[in-house]
């Protein structure tokens, strides 16, 4: 059987494990990855960090599953998505920091933009928002602000790649400069429809054309890797939400999963089809796994598995994440409570970089668990959200929610979700669906892929428990209260 070394590298670590073509895998290896946070709104990363922590979680991934670098048939990589870096073709080293997808400094930029009139072309070719989100002022911003940076740039002599890109250039020795459609789409420099680099939006933004990578379908060959100890190829790339909707077997319009990270991020597959939203949503590209562009509608919720991380480390609520679940159940409702975790300002269906995190109805009553319970509601408030919206743009009716990451093992959470949506949300026995959809997209390369019906599909179903007035009364709720944080700035 094929076996696959799959990259993971996120926002709070890097993780690698050793798939099999029927979703199996060698134990998951983590390293916590450092977060940067210089100024209030920036985020980021030492682009060292990335590469150290991705190469020792895969190093030790092999070493647990007992496998040698002659034994793979590929590599597969999934990555944080928009996170920028920009580092010298010559010497390899980066310009600056890693620019986090959660940074926000470029706010001002966008706003730039915004007021210059390029919002509708940005929709069009990109299927985007012009927001802090991605990747173009994050590039914009390291040109301006590094010395002799725009004018190296304008030389060649610099390469701007989104975390696969820094991945794949350090794997292969600095001779591949790569990306795949997904990670591209991502950018606002790329057109969704036509595939390739968009060159009015790259002038309008002032971005030279010498920086971008070459532009693959997410099932491809991407270059030779020999730093574990043998060659092997790279044969999948694709950014880790839409990895995991291919992860999930969802490949047919009207399919769609929720992934519950530092973020969270729905996926409503849409086929050949560029839905265009009218709700806040974003068209994006699905994974290329033929010739065939195939394209799917995304929700940003920027805030999801953070807020949890803050009240754990910073408010000191409770000592492990996993203590959320049993401190929230421990009251029937929040008590009136309303957490609303604007830290990086809002995404969809919002889309307000100005808003700032609020705790909205608290009493002298208030508890610790009400405070948990509504850490964990807001998160499935903004999911639920995100997927009503998606129904509404897509015509199509949501009939199941698949779902993955660590927040889907909160069985608290998704019985929230369950009950806001209305429809049962469905958790696999094996959660790793991002890691593994890099993996199956490998496979395809490779011609190793097995379809989903002839995997193991063990899974956990989470029926609705609650009228849909009562849900439709508590998103109410939430959006007033995500007026007031609106209104806050």
């Amino acid at each position: 059987m094929a076996r696959f070394l799959a990259l993971d590298q996120g926002s709070s670590s890097s993780r690698a494990a050793v798939f099999d073509t029927d979703g199996q895998h060698t134990p998951v290896i983590q390293k916590p990855l450092p977060v940067h946070f210089p100024k209030p709104g920036w985020v980021e990363h030492d682009p060292a960090d990335l590469w150290t922590t991705q190469f020792e979680a895969a190093r030790d991934a092999l070493l647990a599953a007992g496998v040698g670098a002659l034994e793979l048939s590929g590599i597969a990589i999934t990555n944080q998505r928009e996170t920028t870096l920009v580092w010298s073709r010559r010497s390899g080293a980066p310009i600056g920091p890693a620019i986090s997808w959660q940074d926000r400094r470029t706010a001002g930029w966008c706003q730039d933009r915004i007021e210059e009139g390029l919002a509708p072309l940005v929709r069009s070719r990109t299927g985007l928002v012009i927001d802090p989100y991605f990747a173009a002022g994050k590039i914009a911003w390291l040109l301006d602000h590094l010395p002799g940076a725009r004018q190296l740039a304008e030389a060649g002599e610099l390469a701007f790649g989104t975390v696969d890109s820094w991945l794949i250039w350090k794997l292969t020795g600095g001779a591949v400069h790569a990306t795949d459609v997904t990670n591209a789409s991502r950018t606002l420099l790329f057109d969704i429809r036509r595939g390739v680099w968009d060159e009015e939006l790259c002038t309008a933004f002032n971005i030279p054309r010498a920086l971008l990578p070459t532009v693959k379908p997410s099932a491809s060959y991407f270059g030779d890797c020999a730093a574990f100890g043998a060659p092997v190829s790279i044969m999948g790339v694709a950014g880790d939400q839409q990895a995991a909707l291919f992860g999930h077997g969802c490949m047919a319009p009207g399919q769609a999963k929720n992934t519950y990270g530092t973020g969270c991020f729905a996926l409503l597959h849409t086929g050949d089809e560029a839905v265009v939203s009218s709700h806040g949503l974003l068209t994006t590209r699905a994974a290329q796994i033929s010739r065939l562009k195939e394209f799917a509608l995304e929700g940003a919720v920027f805030d999801a598995g953070s807020v949890v991380q803050w009240l754990r480390d910073e408010v000191r609520l409770f000592t492990r994440t996993a203590d959320i679940e049993p401190l929230a159940a421990s009251v029937p409702d929040s008590g009136g409570v309303v957490l609303v975790p604007a830290f990086n300002g809002l995404g969809s269906p919002v889309w307000d970089p100005t808003a700032r995190a609020g705790i909205l109805g608290i009493t002298r009553g208030t508890s610790r668990a009400h405070i948990a319970r509504a850490a964990l509601e807001s998160i499935a408030l903004q999911s639920a959200e995100v997927l009503l919206a998606m129904q509404a743009d897509s015509g199509m009716k949501l009939t199941e929610l698949s779902v993955d990451g660590g927040g889907s093992a909160n069985d608290l959470l998704m019985q929230m979700q369950a009950d806001l949506l209305g429809v049962p949300v469905r958790r696999p026995a094996n959660i790793e669906a991002t890691a593994f959809g890099a993996a199956a997209i490998a496979a395809h390369t490779t011609g190793t892929y097995q379809h989903a019906e002839d995997r193991d599909l063990d899974s956990t179903l989470f029926e609705p428990t609650i009228g849909r007035d009562e849900a439709a009364e508590r998103l109410a709720h939430w959006r007033k209260a995500v007026g007031r944080v609106c209104d806050w700035a």
